[in-house]
């Protein structure tokens, strides 16, 4: 039988970013660009940052800073606008991405602070809160905090974090990364004192890649008016302004304007309370799966402790005596049983598969990269328990 030109169906992305994006998303893409004069342009970049600053609980007068780029950018921003040329900033361990951030700080010119990374582990408070007591001088201008590293499926507590700085009476500004949470977990800059929050579209928004963003509150936004490193596009004192080329910098990528004023409709419209329910709702079934995998011995979940799985993405190791290559897995899975998950990063490549429960799912699309993902466990003769059936088990309990 020769191989079908056309595959029928759906393939189901399941990586952590990008996500899968809703019709009503992709519709209101669907048109034609506008001139800049166009009102309704300007009503659009308008509903959006009004819409950011009501998902982060951010108040009215926080800074909303949209930039045509992906996470990496958006975190350029943080460290353009806020450190002065060989300024320090701390950088709690929790793996690849807190290493990348960090990575990025010094090719700039700046300085960065690391606590060690805890391997299956969150961040650790008193780490934090010692080095802050330890820096007398006050050198550290921020504390940046990656809240999930989506390569480890590790979620730290923000309100650890807020603790263990005021608990070292240290002026830093807190700076959240939460590209991999925004829209899945709540996150309330107000109520948890968070200076700066740095998002991007790909995952919990339901959007396509390539749109970084800053919700920034007016003591950061001080600090960045006292900061004299030189920067242009990134900078975003020059995106204050009424006129949509001003917001941008040059053109606005409208498109995905449109499709993030759609996505924040839907998520206005679901009630964000159903919303964080419905991730971990989702998250738990994987989990449950996870756990039901590992009756086998080849695997199980990367991180260690239970309270800081991710409701965005799980993360699966093979054992030392697991005998399987998960990136082979991960293959036949997207290529016979049309399931993409995503593979590991950094110091986890070759080690882990990750399984990406955020965004527009729901429970029977959950069920069937489970299936997926366990076939391949069965085709390629890894040992393994009930996954899907523990999966099915938690959701119909729950």
């Amino acid at each position: 039988m020769t191989a079908p030109t056309r595959i029928p169906g759906r393939r189901l992305l399941h990586s952590p970013g990008p996500t899968s994006i809703p019709d009503e998303v992709l519709d209101a893409m669907h048109r034609q660009p506008m001139d800049l004069a166009d009102p309704r342009v300007s009503e659009s970049i308008t509903a959006c940052e009004d819409g950011l600053r009501w998902l982060c609980n951010a108040p009215a007068d926080a800074g909303v800073f949209m930039y045509a780029a992906n996470g990496h950018g958006a975190w350029e921003v943080a460290i353009e606008n806020l450190l002065p040329r060989g300024a320090k900033v701390l950088v709690p361990g929790t793996g690849h991405f807190s290493d990348g951030w960090a990575a990025q700080v010094e090719m700039l010119g700046r300085r960065a602070v690391r606590t060690p990374w805890r391997e299956g582990l969150p961040i650790d408070p008193a780490a934090v809160e010692a080095v802050l007591r330890a820096d007398t001088a006050r050198e550290i201008i921020a504390v940046f905090m990656v809240h999930t590293d989506t390569a480890s499926s590790v979620t730290s507590e923000i309100d650890a974090m807020r603790r263990a700085i005021d608990a070292a009476a240290h002026p830093a500004l807190f700076v959240v990364d939460a590209v991999a949470t925004l829209g899945a977990l709540p996150i309330d800059l107000q109520r948890q004192r968070i200076d700066v929050v740095v998002g991007a579209s790909q995952k919990g928004l339901m959007l396509p890649p390539g749109l970084g963003f800053v919700v920034v509150n007016a003591p950061a936004l001080e600090v960045s008016r006292r900061n004299d490193a030189p920067r242009a596009y990134w900078d975003w004192t020059r995106r204050i302004g009424g006129l949509p080329y001003q917001k941008f910098f040059g053109t606005v990528p409208m498109h995905l304007m449109f499709g993030l004023r759609a996505s924040l409709g839907l998520l206005r419209q679901e009630g964000l309370e159903n919303v964080y329910a419905r991730h971990r709702q989702l998250a738990g079934a994987v989990q449950a799966a996870v756990e039901g995998w590992g009756e086998g011995g080849a695997l199980g979940p990367y991180c260690r402790d239970a309270a800081a799985r991710s409701v965005s993405v799980t993360a699966i190791a093979a054992t030392p005596v697991g005998g399987f290559d998960p990136d082979a897995l991960r293959t036949l899975a997207r290529e016979r049983f049309q399931v993409a998950v995503a593979g590991g990063l950094g110091p986890l490549a070759g080690k882990v598969f990750r399984i990406g429960h955020l965004g527009d799912l729901n429970a029977a699309m959950v069920l069937g990269a489970l299936g997926g993902v366990e076939a391949a466990l069965v085709s390629l003769r890894v040992p393994h328990g009930p996954g899907l059936r523990r999966a099915v088990e938690f959701l119909a309990r729950d």
